[in-house]
């Protein structure tokens, strides 16, 4: 694999077992590209442990005065210089492309993963650790699968070396035989604590970052009430803490470096002060103790590559782990395979995989008919609009979820599967279902780029762009689009991150236009106009109504006028259906139904039940309920029948 053949058609399915099983699959499935790095490695480091001996040759035939073997010896150290600097070369371009190559592998696995959980993701695993893997985990991953093989390299070169030099020089050769294993394993009862470090610097790290996505997101909240300087004292302390973190963490690399530096040098006194007593009794020649004593000084180089695997383990497993914890999770789990371990994360492969071809294939139809939820008894028939009426916001918008396919977690074992045209959805492939049921949620998000970028979205091409836009009632929206942009055409204005400039009721309008643009069998909207003034409200329902006619649309919504314009009401109270009707009829005849739209309290639902009792046992007659007029909001008596 090269950088230019990126992305992969296809990640594979990774091994989430464990942080070091996953980072042993990632470097299983980039064998050729490890290969290569260590050919290149051993070419590499073979030709810088080729030069002592060829120097200790050229200072020998100085000291000999033989002009011949000085000339082979600067013939030998010509090409050793050009193995060097050619090894040197090629095993970085390996080791970056192996670098990236991991890196995006692990991308496109999270991004998968993201897209297979969709909103779940976020209520099993906290935002600012989701932000964290997908970039500095990811980092982390890449800069260990791509150090393995320079390190397999390193350590055979260091093995090379010494048997060399043993047989080169027995007397010398086996003070560096034994002195070069130890300088390896010197560092290694520091590591495990260099370790812990590193981990509490990172979990520092990702509470601080999550602290500040939190902040970003609410600011225009924390300025309103006044609460930016509260959460900005937080997030200073938090990356003061961190800051303390990376600095112990810090210390103890700077002392398992010195070491590195310290030990190598005690070696090199030892080695040179053996060596010279062997010359002067005649034991070696000059050249030999030169060759020694420069092949240890370059075996520095090669050990400071157990340092760096060292590391890059160290900051790679905790990161790796994370990785591996994302990618195990699944998109729903069944008492049979809800344990935990092996089996489970055979499970979750086995499912995404069936996702992944199912979706390859794109054989199965997509379903079409009635929208049913098993759980509470909500149908919502096809081609019609149904609104759903629901006390509890939270309740609302699992409900939601759930209906496009998205239970969660804790659901997904326990209720049946929503069905569309009585085919479950958990049964139809991944990318079939997001594509029969479209869910849009009460915070939509709108990408940066271009207004045409942000509507250019799979469709069925029945809805355009300017329909969907009229329907959401976006002039004015385009308006203030034109008037921050140079572009003449509305459509090429550029939205900042978030649609940031934009008011709330603006970007849920945009939102709105985006979810009508892809024209899907079965719509559903969580409060799809909370944000906007009730003209603006009466006009977005009239044009959703004329725009979805014939498809099946569910809002859920307490709004007076959505819920009049709908097709059918159908009332939820406590997860199951109390009430289906129109809403004029259900405003009568369910007083709790009347009490959630209207926002009566308790006590007023209970005071008005038992002044209805009294006045239908005193009277016998038609009871007269007082509810706001839907067009003018101003109160009117009406007759409810016995």
């Amino acid at each position: 694999m090269q950088i230019r053949d990126l992305p992969y058609a296809d990640p594979g399915e990774p091994d989430t077992r464990s942080g070091p099983r996953f980072l042993l699959w990632l470097g299983r499935n980039q064998l050729g590209g490890q290969l290569k790095a260590l050919g290149w490695g051993l070419l590499h480091f073979l030709g810088i442990a080729a030069l002592p001996y060829t120097v200790g040759f050229a200072v020998q035939a100085v000291v000999d005065r033989s002009g011949t073997r000085l000339a082979a010896a600067g013939g030998v150290i010509l090409l050793a210089g050009i193995a060097v600097a050619v090894g040197d070369t090629m095993l970085h371009r390996t080791a970056v492309t192996n670098w990236i190559t991991a890196a995006a592998r692990t991308q496109q696995l999270l991004a998968r993963k993201t897209a297979v959980l969709g909103a779940a993701l976020t209520r099993r695993v906290a935002a600012g650790e989701v932000v964290a893997v997908s970039t500095g985990d990811v980092e982390k991953i890449g800069w260990f699968v791509e150090a393995l093989s320079r390190f397999a390299a390193a350590a055979l070169t260091v093995v090379a070396v010494c048997v060399g030099l043993l047989v080169y020089q027995p007397s010398l050769g086996i003070v560096v035989a034994i002195g070069i294993p130890l300088l390896a394993v010197a560092v290694l009862p520091l590591l495990p604590r260099a370790t812990r470090r590193a981990d509490v610097q990172r979990e520092k790290a990702g509470r601080a970052t999550e602290l500040a996505s939190d902040t970003v997101a609410g600011l225009r909240v924390l300025r309103g009430i006044g609460g930016e300087e509260l959460f900005l004292d937080r997030y200073r302390r938090a990356s003061q803490e961190v800051r303390a973190a990376a600095v112990r963490s810090a210390r103890m690399w700077a002392v398992i470096s010195a070491i590195q530096v310290l030990l190598p040098g005690l070696l090199l006194v030892a080695l040179v002060w053996h060596g010279v007593h062997l010359a002067q009794d005649g034991r070696i020649t000059v050249g030999e103790l030169v060759t020694v004593y420069s092949a240890v000084m370059l075996l520095n180089y090669p050990l400071r590559h157990f340092e760096e695997i060292a590391m890059a383990y160290s900051f790679s497993r905790p990161s790796a782990k994370r990785a591996a914890r994302v990618l195990a999770l699944e998109r729903t789990e069944s008492a049979e395979d809800s344990g935990t371990g092996e089996g489970s994360a055979s499970a979750a492969g086995a499912q995404d995989a069936r996702g992944a071809q199912d979706a390859r294939d794109g054989a199965q139809e997509v379903p079409s008919g009635d929208l049913l939820d098993p759980a509470t008894g909500l149908l919502a028939p096809a081609g019609r609009l149904t609104a759903v009426v629901c006390g509890d916001p939270d309740a609302a918008g699992r409900l939601a979820e759930r209906l496009g396919g998205h239970p969660a977690f804790e659901e997904a074992a326990e209720l049946p599967s929503v069905r569309l045209g009585g085919v479950p959805l958990d049964e139809v492939p991944l990318d079939t279902a997001r594509t029969a049921v479209l869910v849009q949620d009460k915070d939509p998000v709108l990408l940066s780029g271009t207004l045409r970028a942000l509507l250019d979205v799979p469709s069925s091409g029945a809805v355009s762009a300017r329909q969907a836009l009229a329907a959401a009632q976006c002039a004015d929206v385009l308006d203030a689009l034109l008037q921050g942009s140079v572009a003449d055409d509305p459509m090429d204005a550029r939205l900042t991150e978030r649609g940031r400039s934009l008011s709330g009721g603006q970007r849920q309008r945009l939102a709105l236009a985006r979810s009508l643009v892809t024209d899907p069998e079965a719509l559903v909207l969580d409060e799809p106009t909370s944000a906007v003034d009730s003209h603006t409200e009466a006009r977005i329902a009239d044009g959703l109504r004329e725009l979805r006619a014939g498809r099946t649309t569910v809002v859920l919504s307490s709004s007076p006028l959505l819920l009049d314009r709908a097709d059918r009401v159908v009332f939820l109270h406590d997860g199951e259906v109390a009430a289906v009707g129109e809403h004029r009829k259900l405003i009568v005849s369910e007083p709790r139904y009347r009490a959630v739209v209207t926002r009566e309290t308790d006590e007023e639902v209970a005071a008005a039940s038992a002044t209805e009792a009294a006045v239908d046992e005193r009277d016998g007659g038609p009871r007269k309920v007082n509810v706001p007029d839907i067009e003018t909001g101003i109160d009117i008596d009406i007759e409810e029948s016995a």
